[in-house]
């Protein structure tokens, strides 16, 4: 396989870097720097949206006739490498990434109509009710149920580590609309207003201080039936569908790389305890350099799956094999972070946001103040999207066939 760019991808290439270079303010820049958790918060992540929005860069991954860009895989790689590398804030994947192409694929039209420009403008923030307490890794033990009532279901139950619930306009959410089927056949794909009576949001508070996560409990709250996504009983086939895109729809590897290229640029100011700098340390050599042999590996897994993904191939369970590694590798690098840092790498300041003029005074640098918050937060990323566990499973019956 040739793995290199064509005239075309480099010429695509220079005019992302230019867009960046003069669209990317330095405020948004620092904003995603100073941000310990995987979320950014709406003030900034909402700012960049509306920068490409108004470029006609920010639905790259949806139809073109929803507002996508027709950008092709390699395209849509080279610009979240681009994006990595420049410091841009992430986008909030709940909105674009996972239900905006669930209502694009299944909605119909007048729900195309009602959510999707919503959610390119920001309108419309959304989050995802999907695990339970006691269904997490088996989703399809579910137990919050919706029972139909005319045109209206009445939904009941809870839903745990939901992701910015707090800031929440609707959820896209999985209920048991059928007791008596099997487990997977009786779930439905239901949006749910959160502005209404019967929802109660409980914070949850991270290790480090962060608020991304909530409980969010639903008594007799309402869903009409115009807003379910699919036929009744077809959300397990949806959340496959989503889940997909979650784990493999876009790319880990950029950023990681460019976070190890940022570590060992601090590397080489930071005292190794024994004589000169950390980044002349040849055991700190030798783990930097495991981690950035891994990354790339990582990026050529990644590059291989656009490959099949430019054929028009399913990306399939290669998902799994991605965020598995992605996932471990994010924590080795968060570990040796804070080992980086030494005793400035253990301060935790718990409060937020740790940008802007209010963010408190670090011990050090600002790189060592969100060294130990950012490694506590990445704890997440081997369950969140799908525990390792359950994505080893996944590999060994679907690659493997065991």
């Amino acid at each position: 396989m040739d793995m290199s760019f064509n005239a075309a991808d480099l010429s695509f290439r220079d005019e992302v870097r230019a867009f960046l270079a003069a669209e990317l303010p330095q405020h948004l820049r620092d904003g995603m720097n100073g941000t310990p958790s995987v979320f950014v918060e709406p003030e900034i992540g909402l700012e960049w949206q509306r920068i490409l929005h108004s470029k006609g860069w920010l639905a790259y991954q949806w139809p073109v006739e929803h507002g996508g860009t027709g950008w092709t895989p390699v395209q849509r790689y080279i610009f979240e490498k681009e994006c990595a590398l420049a410091d841009a804030p992430s986008l909030s994947v709940l909105g674009l990434k996972l239900v905006g192409p669930v209502i694009a694929h299944y909605g119909t039209p007048a729900q195309k109509s009602r959510f999707l420009d919503r959610i390119l403008t920001g309108e419309d923030l959304w989050c995802q009710g999907y695990s339970e307490p006691g269904s997490g890794s088996d989703l399809a033990s579910l137990k919050t149920r919706a029972v139909r009532d005319g045109d209206r279901y009445i939904v009941n139950g809870t839903k745990i580590w939901t992701t910015h619930a707090h800031y929440a306009d609707w959820m896209f959410c999985l209920a048991r609309t059928d007791p008596d089927v099997k487990p997977q056949a009786g779930i439905s794909f239901l949006l749910i207003n959160m502005k209404q009576p019967g929802i109660t949001i409980r914070p949850i508070i991270g290790m480090a201080g962060d608020h991304e996560v909530n409980q969010v409990f639903l008594d007799d709250v309402e869903a009409l039936v115009e807003n379910r996504i699919g036929e009744e009983g077809q959300g397990w086939t949806i959340a496959k569908f989503l889940l997909e895109n979650e784990r493999g729809g876009s790319c880990a590897a950029p950023r990681l790389i460019a976070e190890l290229d940022r570590m060992e640029r601090l590397s080489m100011s930071q005292p190794s305890g024994i004589n000169g700098a950390l980044g002349h340390d040849t055991e700190f050599g030798r783990r930097m350099a495991r981690l950035k042999l891994e990354a790339e590996a990582l990026e050529m897994t990644e590059l291989r799956v656009l490959g099949e993904l430019a054929q028009g191939r399913k990306p399939g369970p290669q998902t799994s094999l991605v965020k598995l590694v992605a996932s471990s590798l994010r924590q080795h690098i968060d570990e040796l972070a804070v080992e980086m840092f030494g005793y400035d790498g253990l301060q935790l300041a718990t409060e937020r946001p740790l940008y802007g003029n209010e963010s408190p005074e670090p011990i050090g640098s600002k790189p060592a103040q969100l060294a130990m918050p950012t490694y506590l937060n990445s704890r997440a990323w081997t369950i969140f999207g799908g525990s390792n566990e359950v994505q080893k499973n996944i590999i060994a019956k679907t690659v493997l066939g065991l």
